[in-house]
């Protein structure tokens, strides 16, 4: 429907009211004109909508970093299992979050993702020049299939009761940047002490008054 249909179909309410009056017929007929005119007004704009919002969830985007955000920045988490630690920001992911580690060496956060609306940026910042941050996707972080092997007696072996920790390329790559990291981290004096310390608030402190 192009601009020129609309607009021909478009008749202002008080002019379809009159001209069912002025035939005679009852309110309802009037309302009802009143009703088709509104949904033929409305009709462009909830076109636009809907194509506007399945182009969204066909061609997702990656929300915008934040400025404040940069390779190196020391974060702060506030939710979740490491929530209150110090963490350091390695790169955006093609899902839009954070990949970051404490690194495990130093306050036992591994590599994981975050989401930035649950992070604080500090001025604070790791130089990150020469460490080779790993070939690490969301992909990396997609749990291996079980497989759903059982002993002679029916239920599951003791193996997959225990569960399952990380894999082991998991942990080649958090020793080798850890290792990477570490060395950049002790050049800088406290700088393995604030990694360490876990952040919190106490009664009366104002966060929006805080310079981190």
């Amino acid at each position: 429907m192009d601009a020129g249909t609309v607009g021909r179909e478009h008749v202002c309410e008080k002019e379809r009211t009159v001209r069912q009056s002025e035939l005679g017929r009852g309110r309802d007929t009037a309302a009802t004109v009143a009703a088709r005119c509104h949904c033929r007004r409305t009709a462009a704009t909830h076109t636009h909508s809907h194509r506007r919002t399945l182009h969204i969830i066909l061609h997702p985007q990656p929300c915008k970093l934040r400025a404040s955000i940069t390779p190196g920045t020391i974060l702060i988490l506030l939710s979740g299992r490491f929530r209150g630690k110090r963490v350091v920001f390695l790169k955006q992911l093609d899902s839009g979050l954070l990949l970051v580690t404490g690194p495990y060496a130093v306050n036992g956060v591994p590599i994981k993702r975050v989401n930035q609306a649950y992070v604080i940026a500090t001025s604070q910042k790791v130089d990150l020049k020469g460490v080779k941050v790993p070939a690490i996707d969301d992909a990396y972080f997609a749990r291996e299939a079980e497989e759903k092997a059982e002993d002679d007696e029916g239920v599951f072996s003791a193996a997959k009761a225990g569960g399952s920790g990380p894999s082991e390329q998991r942990k080649t790559d958090q020793a080798a940047l850890d290792k990477a990291m570490m060395g950049s981290i002790k050049k800088t004096e406290m700088l393995e002490a604030y990694l360490q310390a876990k952040f919190s608030l106490k009664n009366g402190d104002k966060p929006h008054e805080m310079v981190f």
